[in-house]
């Protein structure tokens, strides 16, 4: 799920790009383009390292699952 803070920078950076190009202010066009790229990368971010928790508690149960089947063939 898409972080707060990244969602606000994807839409404020759009804001931003958007009155540069309707004033013809070129630095807040880039800044607004800047802001929407930083809040793509933190949203491209939490979905990895979701995915990366995931993974890893995948890891674990399986592993659990291989110690519990060698205790009981003892």
């Amino acid at each position: 799920m898409a972080d707060k803070d990244a969602i606000y920078d994807r839409v404020a950076g759009k804001v931003k790009e958007t009155a540069g190009k309707a004033t013809g202010d070129k630095e807040t066009e880039t800044e607004g383009k800047l802001q929407n790229i930083e809040g793509k990368v933190a949203e491209k971010f939490g979905e990895v390292k979701d995915e990366v928790a995931e993974k890893a508690d995948d890891v674990k149960d399986a592993v659990k699952g291989v110690a519990a089947r060698f205790k009981k063939d003892e």
